[in-house]
């Protein structure tokens, strides 16, 4: 028997009651979904170290999946802060290394309930990106044992994405060797960083930088901000909770406000620039190694937060609808499954293409962040930052975007079950919400990507060579291909649709854009002008760039047929999915004709009813446990309906019942009126 039949018979043996709708599904699988978990997780060896995480932690941490839902914000954070206590202790008693692969997989077994965030996710890694062998020496054996907590306090109240706004100023002083930070104004006060409202001690706080007089733009600083004895604010410190948001309860957002707060000269993270004792400043690299650690929270975030999210939401969505029934769809028969209903399956299973698509292009992404990170700290070699930072913050959006939408559409696809905050999905869904903002507000990102790509094409203009990911600009025009029943699914031929509508777009604005300039139109005015075509531009760049990825990752399972067939289905699903999506931009220039276009919409269609009915073994493939995804209706064993009912009656209101007829409605009840 295979590891993955013995794995799923032990799963099935767990739950003894499973709902035969869903039974049936698995059934009738047509590929191991083992091996396809494993090419998810990078390997055999991944999905057991995960899955043994897990494991430990399901013990104590991952029972009572409702109970999040009944909690107030106190509850939920008191609970996170108890998860970190327990895990450290838990790490130090199986021996898994800080930094080893165990640790990896911590933050998706607890779905995010999990403590100090800003602290273990932004803080330590700027430290260890920006600050010195010594400081890191000093400040990270003090930050991993939780000696110090930390934040991470770049937004302000009146800025945020744009960084070269900040208000805060550090202003050298060389009598004293110390650098004053100040917020001279309400606008200029830290607001929104995690962990900030009531648990750090210390800050790293992104100021504007004055030595001798002279700016030299934005640099890092450790802060303390709270005491180490009785956690009062510091003098000159306040700081606080901002108070109740749309999602993330569990996570204490704060504010700061810095008034004359002397620092040591030290404390300012100096890795790529420094102050010497009399204000000199020195700076080696590139000035965006300060937005280095951004570029890599951007990356992670992604990876862990906003793309599992949309996996999740297809994982409810999916296998409830194939134990809700509705309507007949054959007249005199029982009522159909709601997934064999073709609209239903154009709901859902695009959003599973997507999240396929995401998951091997943040795989990629976190790849080539991570080499131009060796690059730069073993060589010096800044000269791919570029390009990583115009990646990170295009793709950040253009994934966030796709995940916002995802997770709503599956949302809403659940009926008014998917309404229920019992079903998982509003929280999925008011979590994934925020990511349009935080880490780069998404239309600023593709923005900044748009200024990137017009400096490529006119490199490529000029005869210069590209970077790997726009080389594209600089190759020749292709003509349209022939798009048939034998070749519209393949890779080849959508591959070059989208890079074809990629370099138009591209080539439109910057034509825009430099026409207008040309006429006298002085050049802040024609970008804020062209600024709708610039990001139509950057988010068809990106669009080329994860369609592409995706065929990339596909070429590497052609040594697993079965895996490959079906991910291939999924591929060509996102791909036809984009390009009907997006059908005016591809009949445009008539690269695309109408004939062609009715080719697609047929091969999409039919694609839909293959992927029907392999869609659970597909979500089942995440290998979400039910802990972690706390969904009355997405559990693997889709008892959906008795659970809900089992959820709802532990909520803490229905005592209060008899509370309300006592002080409110017993009047009501025995007026004259009440007995009509």
């Amino acid at each position: 028997m295979s590891w993955w039949n013995v794995y799923r018979t032990n799963v099935n043996m767990a739950f003894k009651d499973i709902n035969p709708d869903i039974d049936t599904e698995r059934k009738g699988c047509n590929f191991d979904v083992e091996k396809l978990t494993h090419v998810l997780d990078g390997g055999a060896d991944n999905t057991h170290i995960r899955r043994k995480v897990e494991g430990v932690l399901k013990q104590d941490l991952l029972t009572n999946l409702e109970e999040l839902y009944f909690m107030n914000r106190e509850e939920r954070y008191l609970r996170t802060i108890r998860n970190v206590v327990y895990i450290k202790k838990k790490m130090e008693e199986m021996n898994w290394a800080e930094d080893g692969p165990e640790s990896e997989y911590v933050f998706r077994a607890v779905k995010g309930e999990f403590g100090f965030p800003l602290h273990n996710g932004v803080f330590i890694p700027c430290i260890n990106a920006l600050g010195t062998d010594a400081q890191i020496a000093k400040w990270i054996p003090l930050s991993k044992s939780y000696q110090i907590i930390g934040s991470y306090a770049q937004t302000e109240m009146g800025h945020g994405t744009y960084l070269r706004g900040l208000e805060t100023t550090a202003v050298y002083d060389t009598s004293t060797q110390e650098f004053v930070i100040n917020m001279p104004t309400v606008s200029a006060m830290k607001w929104w960083p995690g962990d900030m409202g009531r648990s750090a001690t210390h800050a790293v706080v992104f100021a504007q930088l004055y030595t001798q007089g002279k700016c030299h733009g934005m640099h890092p600083f450790i802060v303390q901000i709270r005491s180490l004895e009785d956690h009062s604010p510091l003098p000159g410190v306040m700081v606080g909770d901002i108070g109740p948001k749309m999602a993330f309860e569990q996570v204490d957002n704060g504010y700061l406000m810095l008034s004359d707060v002397r620092i040591p000269k030290e404390n300012m993270l100096s890795r790529y620039s420094k102050v010497s004792d009399d204000g000199m400043y020195r700076k080696r690299g590139s000035e965006r190694m300060n937005y280095f650690t951004m570029v890599m929270v951007r990356v992670n975030v992604v990876a862990t937060e906003v793309i599992p999210s949309l996996l999740k939401a297809c994982t409810i969505a999916i296998r409830y609808s194939v134990i809700r029934r509705q309507s007949e769809l054959k007249p005199g028969e029982k009522e159909a499954k709601i997934l064999d209903y073709q609209t239903q399956q154009k709901k859902l299973l695009p959003q599973l293409a997507t999240g396929y698509a995401a998951h091997f292009l943040s795989v990629g992404l976190k790849t080539f962040a991570n080499q131009v990170y060796m690059q730069i700290k073993t060589k010096g070699d800044f000269s791919s930052l570029p390009e990583l930072h115009a990646l990170t913050t295009g793709l950040k959006a253009f994934i966030t975007d796709s995940c916002i939408a995802g997770v709503e559409e599956c949302r809403k696809a659940c009926g008014g079950h998917g309404y229920s905050v019992l079903s998982g999905l509003p929280s999925l869904s008011t979590r994934t919400s925020a990511s349009c903002t935080y880490e780069g507000e998404n239309t600023v990102m593709f923005l900044q990507t748009a200024r990137f790509l017009f400096k490529c094409l006119a490199a490529a203009q000029s005869g210069q060579s590209l970077p790997p990911s726009v080389a594209y600009l600089s190759e020749s025009d292709i003509k349209s291909r022939t798009v048939s029943k034998k070749n519209v699914l393949n890779p080849d031929t959508y591959v070059e649709t989208y890079r074809h509508r990629a370099c138009r777009l591209i080539k439109e604005a910057a034509s825009m854009l430099q026409s207008q300039i040309q006429s006298g139109v002085e050049q802040y005015v024609a970008w804020n002008n062209s600024s709708v075509k610039l990001v139509q531009a950057a988010e068809g760049h990106c669009y080329y760039i994860t369609v592409k990825t995706f065929v990339e990752a596909l070429e590497q399972l052609r040594h697993e047929p079965e895996i490959h067939r079906i991910v291939k289905q999924l591929c060509d699903l996102y791909a036809l999915h984009g390009i009907l999506s997006h059908t005016g931009d591809f009949l445009y220039d008539g690269f695309v004709t109408k004939e062609q276009m009715d080719q697609i919409n047929q091969s999409y269609l039919e694609l839909l009813a293959l992927l029907r009915k392999e869609a659970v073994p597909l979500v089942d493939a995440f290998d979400y446990a039910d802990e972690q995804l706390a969904s009355a209706i997405g559990c693997y064993d889709g008892q959906a309906y008795s659970r809900l009912l089992e959820w709802a009656k532990k909520s803490p209101d229905n005592p209060k019942v008899k509370e309300t007829f006592k002080q409110y409605l017993n009047s009501l009840f025995v007026s004259p009126v009440s007995k009509l």
